[in-house]
């Protein structure tokens, strides 16, 4: 028997599937049946983004206001990071055991009160206590991108939401469809950094109303929306495809048949079941490191630019309000991009392709912006070439390439780690890594490089942007080569002959490129 024979198609690929496991009815086989997900998966978990709104309320007065400066800007977002990153594991790993339906809404209502409440702050103070329990709620609710963001089709990422929804998706949808859904969910975090502008340059005109500044009305206006989204999800999100009340019987067995071949679930709840020996495993995989480095270096980009892309544009000449709106066309594009990446992801099974291409076109977008920075003249007028509309194109380039590479990444580490609980392990160090990367974002834009020229985050960036195309190829060849070497495992053995429980170490579970 060839090779080629003996392969496993991307739609059989579960190391843990025992001999014999049921076909679906031909019915099912055939098509004629299309698994009925819940729009409700699709669009309810979708909020503002928390950082997002931080850096318009910063442009409307916030930091004025509370007179706050540049190092106590940066303190209060880093002191969100602190409960979010401790809280990411342990909130993979019992999700599933508490159930998303429960566990996701609770935290996201409550998430929603907190931002609320920082539109009443009248202090510093107040608002660092509201920015630490924002943390523990993102980092425990969702430990994801993008993590967060969740309003009707406006999202920002990569909130703690994020790691926890992969892993939800997860459940749902075969490994070689996931990106798709993914990138549906997080794109969403394009549309939200342009929907938040639009939405803050209307909410700003409030100002003065219940004797409140127009910065203070944008958290009480989302806050507020996202606590009705909290409550809502509690009658709306299933906790599994089995208990999904849209789908009847041959529905739900159409679908967990699927997730059994694709290899995204065990065949008995045996293999699916929580194991610290598969938490350690996790720590164990090559893929999941250099994932985890690619993901650090993207975090820096996604949330440098979601913190300062509005006072980015207002540094480039344009007044507060026109920032708001002049910030809006590069998210909206990044959607685009995003969208058209998935659909490739999944068409051509490519995570990592896809993941190079995010990094050139962040490379292209810092190297543009990099090459019109200028030096003030002493007398403070512009030089000659100065070039304001190349600045503000070059966001299309770099906001594109780090927000399409997020879900690329996100399906790509969920993709390769079988089973459950190593997948979830495996996930949440990739985001940990993810918001790492945000501690250091907050503290590279303003206070060690600053505004308005950035000069030396853009030189980081830039640099970040060239490490994730290198070290994603890196990864991609490394998986080759485990995929040439499981080959030659299968070509010689049966698969009765191997050791059971190796997860995504099985010759017959193929690693996605």
């Amino acid at each position: 028997m060839t090779d080629s024979e003996k392969a496993p198609s991307q739609a059989s690929t579960d190391p843990e599937l025992q001999k014999g496991t049921p076909e679906p009815a031909s019915s099912l086989r055939s098509g004629s049946i299309e698994p009925v997900i819940d729009p409700v998966l699709e669009k309810t978990w979708r909020k503002l983004d928390d950082r997002t709104n931080l850096a318009n309320a910063r442009v409307a007065g916030l930091q004025k206001d509370l007179k706050m400066t540049n190092y106590q800007y940066s303190i209060a977002l880093t002191v969100t990071y602190i409960p979010y990153i401790v809280a990411e594991l342990p909130s993979n790993l019992v999700l599933k055991a508490v159930g998303p339906n429960l566990m996701l809404p609770t935290m996201l209502t409550l998430w929603g009160i907190i931002t609320t409440l920082q539109g009443v702050v009248k202090s510093y103070g107040g608002l660092l206590a509201c920015r630490f329990f924002l943390g523990l709620c993102e980092g425990t609710h969702f430990p994801i991108d993008d993590a967060w963001h969740i309003l009707i089709c406006v999202v920002h990422q990569t909130g703690g939401v994020f790691p926890g929804l992969v892993l939800y998706l997860s459940f749902w949808y075969p490994r070689q469809e996931l990106q798709w859904r993914i990138s549906t969910f997080f794109s969403t975090a394009s549309l939200s950094g342009a929907f938040s502008g639009i939405l803050a340059y209307g909410i700003i005109q409030m100002d003065g109303v219940g004797k409140r500044p127009g910065w203070a009305w944008i958290f009480i206006l989302e806050g507020l929306f996202t606590v009705v989204f909290g409550l809502t999800s509690f009658y709306t999100l299933p906790r599994s495809p089995a208990h999904a009340r849209f789908l009847n019987d041959e529905q739900k067995a159409y679908i967990i048949t699927r997730l059994r071949d694709s290899g995204a679930t065990g065949n008995d709840k045996e293999a699916d079941s929580f194991s610290w020996r598969e938490v350690g495993q996790a720590f164990t995989l090559p893929q999941v490191w250099m994932l985890a480095v690619i993901f650090f270096f993207d975090g820096v980009l996604v949330y440098g630019l979601a913190y300062f892309t509005p006072s980015i544009v207002a540094g480039l000449g344009y007044t507060n309000a026109n920032a708001q709106l002049f910030s809006v066309p590069p998210f909206a594009v990044a959607f685009v991009v995003t969208m058209i990446g998935a659909w490739i992801s999944d068409r051509y099974k490519c995570r990592g392709y896809v993941s190079m291409f995010a990094g050139v076109l962040a490379t292209i977008g810092f190297a543009m912006y990099l090459a019109y920075l200028h030096i003030p003249n002493p007398d403070h007028s512009p030089p000659a070439s100065d070039n304001l509309h190349v600045k503000w194109g070059s966001l299309f380039f770099s906001i594109s390439g780090a927000y399409s590479a997020a879900p690329a990444l996100s399906t790509w580490s969920a993709n390769n780690a079988a089973p459950y609980t190593r997948r979830a392990t495996a996930i949440a160090i990739g985001f940990i890594m993810t918001n790492s990367g945000g501690v250091l974002a907050t503290w590279l834009l303003g206070t060690l490089s600053p505004a308005p020229l950035y000069r030396k985050a853009t030189i980081t960036l830039l640099i970040f942007s060239v490490l994730v195309t290198i070290i994603t190829g890196m990864n991609i060849l490394f998986l080759k080569a485990q995929n040439r070497k499981k080959a030659e495992i299968r070509a010689r053995m049966n698969r009765e002959d191997e050791k059971p429980g190796l997860g995504d170490r099985s010759a017959w579970f193929v690693y996605n490129l």
